[in-house]
């Protein structure tokens, strides 16, 4: 294994290298450093462009200042003869101190829809095999080949336009008319239909079910004025997380677990007494404190699974920690909820942001920036997630249907396996063996959608960075966006090398 490593990270450097000098030599054909200043008509024309040329080393041959920037870099990692240095603007601004700012803006804008993308597209993927040559397959392989068709910039646009706007008209009079309701209730009813399939009268049940209690619910909720004032409260949050606790049982244990529900129900129980005992501690709470009541919750499920224990008491303690966890995330929800009206008074009652990644100077709490980050991310997360999850579906379709007719699949139903214990334990584990593949690329790609995303949407993040580079003819801006970006992939590409070994034991590292 540390052979493996050392080759790798020492493959991964000479890569770097390489691809560094590339963009380097591309980067000084498309940008003329000198441009602005040579079109000026300032009476000191000449010491300004003596002045950049000294200070970007214009004067020097392209390959020597390219090594001057990979000694800058390495540097950087080797802090051997000088500070660390990835040169500077046409003002004297380091790229060291910009790097950071824009780092932290584009992984908030992508790590949401990175998990969300390969959480939602492996599901609806498997549930597509599974459901294979049924009208839900073939709705969700027409949407998805929709989407995986859009260009970032339209999605983008689109969201924009119909989903921030129209929403924010909507909170102007929160009243769902009846013509609409009936409509959302049918095409609720039509989808859930698809997904359970079977005979004629079952998916005739199944629409009726889903229609009625779809609509019920979205005229309560228009009734009660929900969309302004949101919550789950003391009697949605219960039975949600009762629903979460079951749904967590019956996906890892089956229904016949006694020891299974037994974990769940106490964990529920905590959580909805957590729920009422610390609403005093989350209306002071700050980030950390989010996170320690996080693990506590995690720690504390995971130790209800253990001692209930069992003949599976690891399964056990999977089952407690999933169900704290999710309820934990319910609880933090609700409370953000509640601070949605406030945060509505100050925003002018039109929340949903088009522009960038905060609102400047808002007031208010860790709930209220939370909302705020919330609303600013949420339409540039949606875009690079739709177009993603595209990708995740099909590629988890099609290796879900690849494994299901492997032998070893065969033989475990031969054996009376139940359908849920072949599919999680046995499909589900070599279904992830090529997305592995996918995942470590697609950041990459990824990473290249934000930069049109985040012109879109006016976020000072790396694509920011790298267009303003372009833009004002700068290669220090351009060439620090390309070293994050090649680190980034060279990494989740080494992780997925690692991977392959968990997911199937026959692969060795040597």
């Amino acid at each position: 294994m540390f052979t493996f490593i050392a080759r790798r990270v020492g493959v991964s450097i000479l890569v770097l290298i390489a691809a560094s000098f590339i963009m380097y030599m591309l980067t000084s054909l498309a940008v003329h450093p000198l441009e602005d200043l040579l079109q000026s008509n300032a009476r000191n024309r000449a010491e300004l462009i003596e002045q950049r040329t000294v200070a970007q080393h214009l004067d020097v041959p392209v390959v020597l200042r390219w090594l001057l920037w990979l000694g800058g870099v390495g540097r950087c990692i080797v802090p051997i003869g000088g500070t660390c240095d990835l040169g500077t603007t046409f003002t004297n601004q380091p790229v060291t101190e910009l790097l950071p700012v824009a780092m932290a803006s584009t992984l908030q804008l992508i790590t949401a829809s990175f998990i969300l993308a390969i959480i939602l597209g492996i599901v609806v993927g498997m549930v597509t095999a599974l459901r294979a040559n049924s009208g839900f397959d073939f709705t969700v392989t027409l949407a998805s080949f929709f989407l995986y068709s859009l260009p970032s910039f339209l999605m983008a646009v689109l969201l924009k336009a119909f989903i921030a706007l129209g929403y924010n008209d909507f909170l102007a009079d929160p009243v769902i008319p009846l013509p609409t309701l009936i409509v959302i209730a049918i095409v609720l009813g039509l989808v859930l239909q698809l997904l359970v399939g079977g005979r004629l009268s079952k998916r005739i049940v199944t629409f009726a079910a889903t229609a009625v209690i779809s609509a019920v619910v979205l005229g309560t909720m228009s009734a009660l004025h929900w969309f302004t004032t949101p919550m789950l409260g003391p009697v949605v949050l219960p039975i949600i997380a009762a629903a979460i606790g079951f749904g967590i049982v019956v996906l890892l244990a089956g229904l016949k677990n006694r020891r299974a529900y037994l974990t769940a129900a106490i964990t529920v129980l905590l959580g909805i007494v957590s729920y009422f005992a610390l609403q005093w501690l989350l209306n002071i709470s700050t980030l950390g404190t989010i996170v320690i009541l996080a693990l506590v919750a995690v720690i504390v499920g995971g130790a209800v699974g253990f001692f209930v224990g069992g003949y599976d008491r690891g399964l056990m303690v999977r089952i407690g920690a999933l169900t704290a966890f999710f309820i934990g995330s319910l609880i933090f929800i609700d409370r953000l909820m509640r601070s949605w009206p406030y945060y509505m008074s100050l925003t002018g009652d039109r929340p949903i942001a088009t522009v960038g990644s905060q609102t400047p100077g808002l007031p208010g709490d860790f709930w209220t920036h939370g909302l705020d980050t919330f609303t600013h991310l949420l339409l540039p997360t949606i875009s690079l997630l739709l177009i993603s999850f595209a990708g995740y579906t099909r590629y988890a379709r099609a290796g879900m249907l690849e494994v299901l007719e492997q032998d070893y699949v065969r033989t475990a139903r031969a054996k009376g396996l139940p359908e849920r214990t072949v599919i999680v334990r046995h499909a589900f584990r070599n279904m992830l063996i090529p997305l592995t593949t996918l995942v470590a690329t697609d950041v990459g790609a990824l990473l290249g959608g934000a930069v049109i995303t985040e012109a879109v949407f006016a976020i000072s993040g790396m694509g920011a960075l790298f267009n303003s580079g372009l833009a004002g003819q700068q290669i220090a801006p351009v060439m620090g966006y390309f070293l994050v970006i090649a680190i980034t992939v060279i990494f989740f590409n080494f992780v997925a090398d690692l991977a392959y070994s968990v997911l199937d034991p026959r692969v060795r590292l040597r």
